[in-house]
This record gives structure tokens, sequence and C-alpha cells, in this order.
């Protein structure tokens, strides 16, 4: 790869100086694949359960146990993992009207969520697209304090004011396309607290938290459910971190009973829930995504901070800092200029295996606001746990760094977007 020699030492000397940092990112993979292992085996995996199923599904072992072992691995009381949900943004719009009912007001205590959530709420899109908002869902945002902290002051005029409609508080667990910090498991599980405790004094039924957990599975040794945390549902992408790069499709919600039985009737129907719902020979996948992704996720850590150390000693303002503990895969870094964004996705591109011969260009993806610029030379289309990059073109121009199967093809991508936006 053309990679100039300064580059490549400045890569050298970023290991030299994280060993201690990767040694605990090898920590917590061992950890977490421990963990994982174990609830294989207590579901009693089998090669038996690889079998596909079609049409209605029905008797799909394979799906049940697939069903079981998420919710034992995320440590809910249930949940359900499918092949069905499409992307992180569609699981995420499953939960939400499987909650949500006409009247009803859904809180976010982490200000204006992702991107692709603002048409299913129905901040852009048309009337009558389908949104929350033309159910008759009030959506109504909390912003976060000045110093990224979840505003509870905020929160707790909110529940005052609008009392038992508010049914759903929605918790984002990664920066997505803001700047802020990635929320840790503990201030997810202090957050969730925090809404059943003020729901408690104002006298008004406890509502649903729910929380967006993409790109943060496997990050930490605990998940935000887990114990009396208060988090209802818990819920994921499978092309993102918990797939490990092996599952073609796929997402997951976990959570409390009764919420998992409304989200369920969203993703088939009222009546048949769970009960349907063909596995189309995805069962292998699924497990083996599930047993890779602790060390798939690790590789991915270690190339985000590859990725600030590189980055920030080339001047360029990175976020987290590369000798920062972290709560995601993400790794931000502002490219001050739309040449810059495109200089970096474009090096991204070109080290990929898949399609690296193709040059990425801004355009207007569907369901984005702004014109975006994508590097994805992915085996699994807009797998973001497979090195990719993307930002939105607008000020400050940031690049939103994440994945890596593994992390030394991950580091000659970056290296190879390091030597490009240097020569801009």
């Amino acid at each position: 790869m053309q990679i100039s020699e300064r580059i490549r030492a400045l890569g050298d000397r970023a290991e030299r100086d994280m060993t201690d940092i990767f040694n605990d990112i090898d920590r917590i993979a061992r950890i977490n694949t421990e963990h994982v292992l174990d609830c294989f085996r207590a579901a009693e995996v089998s090669e038996s359960l690889f079998a596909p199923s079609t049409g209605y599904g029905y008797g799909d072992r394979g799906r049940d146990v697939i069903d079981a072992l998420a919710a034992k691995i995320f440590r809910g009381d249930t949940g359900f993992m499918r092949p069905q949900l499409i992307s992180g943004t569609h699981t995420i719009t499953v939960a939400l009207f499987g909650l949500l009912r006409p009247g009803d007001v859904m809180l976010s205590l982490t200000g204006i969520p992702y991107d692709t959530l603002l048409a299913v709420i129905g901040i852009t899109g048309e009337p009558g697209d389908g949104s929350l908002k033309d159910f008759g869902v009030d959506f109504d945002p909390i912003p976060l304090t000045d110093a990224g902290e979840m505003d509870y002051c905020g929160l707790r005029a909110k529940l005052e004011a609008y009392g038992s409609r508010v049914k759903v508080v929605h918790i984002q667990r990664s920066k997505g396309y803001a700047d802020r910090p990635t929320l840790t498991v503990a201030q997810i599980r202090e957050s969730a607290g925090n809404v059943r405790k003020i729901a408690a004094e104002l006298g008004i039924p406890a509502p649903y938290v729910v929380v967006d957990n993409c790109y943060g599975e496997f990050v930490e040794t605990e998940e935000p459910l887990g114990g009396e945390t208060g988090v209802d549902i818990l819920m994921g992408s499978l092309i993102k971190n918990p797939g490990g790069g092996m599952a073609d499709i796929g997402g997951y919600i976990v959570g409390t009973p009764r919420a998992i039985e409304l989200c369920g009737y969203r993703l088939t129907c009222p009546g048949v829930g769970l009960d349907a719902g063909a596995s189309l020979g995805q069962n292998r996948n699924l497990l083996r995504g599930l047993f890779y992704a602790p060390h798939t996720v690790a590789q991915a850590m270690k190339t985000a901070h590859l990725t600030a150390y590189v980055f920030d000693a080339l001047g360029f303002k990175v976020s987290p800092a590369w000798d920062k503990r972290r709560s995601d895969i993400i790794q931000a870094v502002e490219c001050a200029t739309g040449e810059g964004l495109c200089a970096f996705c474009q090096g991204i591109q070109a080290a990929s295996p898949i399609d690296s011969h193709v040059i990425p260009e801004p355009y207007d993806m569907p369901g984005y606001p702004d014109p975006v610029i994508m590097a994805a030379g992915a085996f699994v289309g807009g797998a973001s746990i497979e090195l990719s990059a993307d930002g939105p073109m607008r000020a400050p121009y940031t690049a939103f760094l994440q994945g890596g199967l593994t992390y030394e093809s991950a580091r000659l991508g970056i290296l190879s977007a390091a030597d490009r936006i240097s020569r801009e």
C-alpha cells in the first residue's frame, strides 16, 4: 500500500505507547468471551439448531434458542434476536411503535437522537409518512447539560408537566453524529434508576426506559441490563458489535417481559408475536457472530485508539482522546473541510478488502438530512463492525470511524486515511 514511512513510523510509535491500553482491551475481551461461552453452554447450543426454517417458522428450535441466548448474554428477562430486523434504526422503530400509543409522550434523555430516527419520530419527513407524530405520539427531547451530562432537573419538569402521558424515556448510548461523550453502563443504569425514582416521587406510572445500545455491546464487562437497573428495553443491530462480523442481517431487543411481548407483537402482529418468524438459514451465522463478538469488538476498540493517537499527532481534533477509556467503538475525527472528510473516507476505502478500487463521494442517503459520505468496503453491506467511516457534509466535517474485523487490516486502513488526509 502507498503509505509513507513517516505515517508507518507514527503507527509503530502509537502501539508502543498504548501497550497498557491494548492489554486492558484484551482483558475485557477474555471476560466477555467467558460470559458468552457460559451462556452458550447454559442454552445447550448444538449443531441441530443450524437447521433453517421457512414460511411461518413454527417450531424453529434454533430461533427460539437464539432468542433465549440473546436474553442471557445481555442479562435481560427475555428477548429476541431475529433476521427480520434489518438495521439498528428498524430495530428501534419496532420497539418504539410497540410501546407507544396515540396520545403518549416520548422523552429523550440524550437530546435529539441519531439522524435516521428523525423521520421515524416525525421531526423530518412529510405528514402522512407514518411517523410516530402521525400516530399522535408527541416527542420532547431533554438536551444534555453543557458538561455533557443528563439533565435530571429537566427530566423532573417534563414528567411533572406530562404526567402519565409519558410512556417512553429514550436513552442513546453512543454519540451518533453529536459532539458528546458516549454513556457508560454505569451512567445508563443511574439514569434509568432516576427515571423510576422521579416518577415514583411524582406519583405517576414509571415509563418504559428504552436504551439504544448500538456500538456499545461488549465494550465493557457489563451491559445496561442486569439486576434491578430500571432499563426495560435494550436493543441493537447485528451488523454492528454483537454480530461479530458474521451476521448477514438482524437485530435484537432484550428486556422485561411485557415490554418484549409488545415489541414482539409489533415485529409480527398481535396474537402471533414471537411464536412465528422463519430463520431462513441465518441461525448458524447469528450464533457464530455472537461467539466471535467479544474478540471482534476488541479489534475495533484497538483500531479506535490507534485512530485517535495517529490523528491527534497529526494535529486533528479527536474524540475521545487516545488515552481515554471509552464505552463504544466509535472514534470521531474533525477533518475541518469537506475535502478533508472525503480524503479520510477515501483512504479507508482504499485499504478495504471489498471495493478498494471504488472512490466514495457524498450523496443524499435515505434517512439523513444532509449529504453523507461513507467508506464501507465490507463483506456485509453497511456492516459497521467492519472497518468503515462516514460523516455528514456539514461543519466541522467530522469523520465517524468504527469497526475493524482484524486489527492488522484496520491498522492499514487508518494509516492509509492518515496518509491521504495529510496530503490535503
